[in-house]
């Protein structure tokens, strides 16, 4: 299996973590990787076409198809499922000043 390509991100979500109330059990909480949360915030939240969010994480346009599509899969499963989203890891480098 080849290294995994560095993904840029500009927006560092810090910690955050999104739980239902009541609050779920912290063992059950679903992972969205900070590339995960990159490719949502693109795609998504800015609107940015595939091309345009690969060149702006410095990946493959196919590379942002596959997060992207993990990335919601999780999100929908954490809010079907009634389950905390955590958000943290990935291979990933943030880009300061974003």
């Amino acid at each position: 299996m080849r290294p995994k390509k560095i993904r840029w991100v500009k927006c560092s979500p810090a910690e955050r973590n999104f739980e239902p109330r009541p609050k779920g059990n912290a063992k059950d909480a679903i992972v969205l990787t900070l590339d995960e949360f990159e490719a949502v915030r693109l795609l998504d939240h800015e609107g940015l076409s595939q091309l345009q969010a690969a060149k702006e994480m410095r990946v493959h346009r196919s590379t942002v198809s596959r997060i992207i599509s993990s990335a919601r899969k999780k999100i929908a499963q954490a809010l079907v499922e009634i389950k905390s989203l955590k958000i943290e890891g990935g291979c990933c480098k943030v880009i300061k000043g974003g």
